[in-house]
């Protein structure tokens, strides 16, 4: 079984402030120990990156780097795939899930994924199974 990771799961994790983030620890440290694959997409990695260096600076974004992204399968965005997304952005009448959440719905529709691990209301929209949801 595979678990797809979303950047405000990531976010939680490793932001001590957030108010999510024992759940989330909890919830990461579960992953850690389990037979579950953890996928994610580069366009996450991308966002991820830009968010923890402008809120936390370089260290944090080495510690993402070196520590979590090495456990995490990445599934690389291809033109094809890029602008199924766009095409659903754009189409969307008023504002809805990101270009980066339009991915990642694509991207957990074609690998089959069973659960998510986000804190982001448009993955819960789309009705998928979250984790980390605990008290």
């Amino acid at each position: 079984m595979s678990v797809f990771i979303d950047t405000s799961a990531i976010l939680a994790i490793l932001d001590a402030a957030d108010h999510r983030h024992n759940q989330a620890e909890n919830a990461w440290t579960a992953l850690m120990s389990s037979d579950e694959e953890i996928i994610t997409s580069n366009y996450i990695l991308v966002e991820t990156t830009s968010l923890l260096h402008s809120r936390f600076g370089t260290a944090a974004v080495r510690q993402f780097t070196d520590i979590m992204v090495p456990t995490l399968t990445v599934y690389w965005v291809d033109e094809s795939l890029h602008n199924i997304a766009a095409a659903v952005v754009t189409a969307s009448p008023n504002r809805g899930p990101s270009l980066v959440d339009c991915v990642s719905f694509e991207i957990i529709r074609r690998q089959r994924i069973d659960s998510v691990f986000a804190y982001d209301r448009h993955f819960e929209k789309m009705g998928y199974s979250l984790i980390g949801q605990g008290n």
